[in-house]
């Protein structure tokens, strides 16, 4: 590792990774680059630089963006961009504070269709059947690839000593654009999900029974995904170097798309996340408070500090996620008759309304809701389509969590501002006692990292990249590393339920002891996937993009 660091350091003068998630929180992306990015800038300072989407206003600006207009040498003011391409320059507010450059690109609408068209005659890119967010990931992937360009020429930096590493296929269309304008550069493109994967699933598709049967551009077609698959499949194959988040990713790009990834980069975890243990205590009972208080109003009943509380979180993919997977094994846990109280949280962003104004006023009286008990902390839109919304009801509703475990939807990003809840969702982790993710499809996981990093004992399944890394390294039990893997198949929904139900039924009857070492077995377990073990393989990925570079430039 030491040997690809010394060579990165000498042979790279800006690198630069690009997503829709820089200084943008929507999922899972955000955390892998926010917690590697202490690591990477202490070999780099501030050679590195984030760009990210500009889609802010001076009445909404992000939280997770400082502006400093003299970084880069006044790079915003001095550079000249086409297509009313701007920029703001500043520091991401994340441990080490990595120089960032947010990108208004509007300006590029306009152009697409040209573009498209020479996407199509360089790489045979197929946009023809491009809609929704397609056109707008792409006129930000191009807009950063120009700053790229630019960048590298206003601090007068050869492009053979540029590195540009994208994210996802919101920027494929920017890799193809800089191989374009700037093609001396090594360029690395990173999948953290196919698209057509997902969309495999997210369609109710058995994706494992049949997976070597699936074709990607096929399954494109059938699914109307021509467009974003045409562009993910082609940026991989032009990439520099191509990589993946788990060996469970690789095989589905190699599947799906035609094309092994030369590295495969596992997402680590930045500590310095994670409270201090006088902090811990303090978050611990302030969070505790907070969530008995809230499921005190909705339930109408007393929960005490013997409670073990128990939550999901991440996407609200509902089959994906493993949503129906945790709602059910609440059932079966509810029917060995747990000897605790249980408070179960489905923490998942859906599409909210406004905070239950009867919730409100009770918390406010330290009363319960005067109708019946409820489970949603938020009115939603939606809230006779939402597929966890009606399942909860239906199970209120027959019976079947009607005893010591209750159910709570919380349906909104924790982020402090909420209207219920208000704090962020750090914050709330050291309130739980254990997680559960038993994800269907689940190229890496950051959530049941982020869980054991909180020192909070986790189930997941071997359909996660990150359960294949717990099954590959450790001895698979709560006790022994702090996660329990579970197997899922297209067939075994109910078997994974009953086991997931046994799981959290064994934890409840942990005693102090127990708990207390399950809590530091999970704790022992993410100091292993901390990112200064797992970069090494990012320095692999840049020293292949560099060869490769090399190669295709003789």
């Amino acid at each position: 590792m030491q040997k690809d660091m010394q060579s990165c350091r000498d042979n790279i003068d800006l690198l630069i990774e690009t997503s829709w998630e820089v200084c943008n929180k929507i999922g899972g992306i955000y955390t892998v680059l926010s917690t590697k990015a202490r690591v990477l800038q202490e070999n780099f300072g501030d050679r590195l630089v984030f760009i990210g989407p500009d889609v802010w206003t001076e009445e909404t600006p992000s939280p997770y963006f400082v502006e400093r207009k003299t970084l880069l040498k006044q790079a915003s003011s001095k550079m000249k961009l086409p297509y009313g391409i701007s920029v703001r320059v500043g520091r991401w507010s994340i441990p080490g504070s990595p120089l960032v450059v947010l990108v208004k690109f509007d300006g590029v609408y306009p152009h697409l269709n040209s573009i498209f068209g020479k996407m199509w005659e360089l790489y045979g890119v197929d946009s023809m059947h491009a809609y929704g967010d397609y056109h707008e990931g792409c006129a930000f992937a191009v807009a950063s690839a120009i700053v790229m360009k630019a960048l590298s020429e206003h601090l007068k930096i050869d492009g053979k000593n540029v590195t540009s590493h994208f994210n996802e296929w919101t920027t494929a269309m920017g890799l193809l654009y800089l191989k374009m304008i700037l093609p001396q550069a090594a360029t690395l493109f990173t999948t953290h999900a196919t698209s057509i994967g997902r969309s495999i699933c997210g369609n109710g598709k058995p994706l494992y029974d049949y997976f070597s049967g699936y074709n990607g551009d096929q399954m494109a077609r059938e699914l109307n995904m021509e467009a974003k698959h045409s562009l993910e499949k082609t940026a991989a194959h032009q990439a520099d170097c191509f990589t993946a988040v788990s060996d469970l990713t690789a095989d589905e790009c190699a599947q799906l798309l035609d094309i092994r990834p030369q590295v495969v980069t596992p997402n680590g975890f930045e500590p310095d996340f994670v409270p201090s243990v006088r902090q811990y205590q303090s978050l611990r009972k302030s969070g505790r408070d907070k969530l008995f208080a809230i499921a005190e109003c909705l339930k109408g009943k007393k929960f005490d500090n013997s409670t073990v509380v128990i939550a999901t979180s991440g996407r609200n993919e509902y089959r994906n996620k493993g949503l129906d997977l945790f709602l059910d094994s609440l059932v079966k846990l509810e029917q060995q008759n747990p000897s605790k109280s249980v408070l179960a949280l489905v923490l998942v962003p859906a599409w909210v309304k406004s905070p239950s104004l009867e919730l409100l006023e009770a918390i406010k009286n330290n009363d319960k809701i005067t109708e019946s008990p409820d489970f949603l902390t938020h009115r939603l839109n939606n809230e006779d389509q939402d597929s966890v919304a009606c399942r909860i009801r239906d199970l209120e509703s027959e019976g079947k969590l009607k005893g010591n475990v209750s159910v709570i939807y919380v349906p909104c990003y924790l982020d402090g501002k909420d209207g219920i809840v208000n704090v962020g969702y750090y914050d709330i982790l050291p309130a739980l006692d254990m997680t559960v993710f038993p994800s269907y499809y689940e190229p890496w996981g950051y959530t049941p990292l982020e869980s054991i990093a909180f020192g909070k004992p986790t189930v997941t399944t071997d359909k996660s990249g990150f359960g294949q890394w717990i099954l590959s390294h450790y001895d698979n039990s709560l006790l022994s590393c702090g996660v329990k893997v579970v197997s899922r198949t297209d067939s075994n929904y109910d078997l994974a339920a009953q086991e997931i139900g046994q799981q959290l039924l064994k934890y409840c009857g942990f005693s102090t002891e127990e708990s207390t070492t399950a809590s530091e077995a999970a704790l022992s377990t993410s100091r292993k996937a901390d990112w200064k073990f797992f970069v090494s393989e990012y320095y692999k990925a840049f020293k292949v993009a560099s060869c490769n570079r090399d190669a295709r430039q003789k």
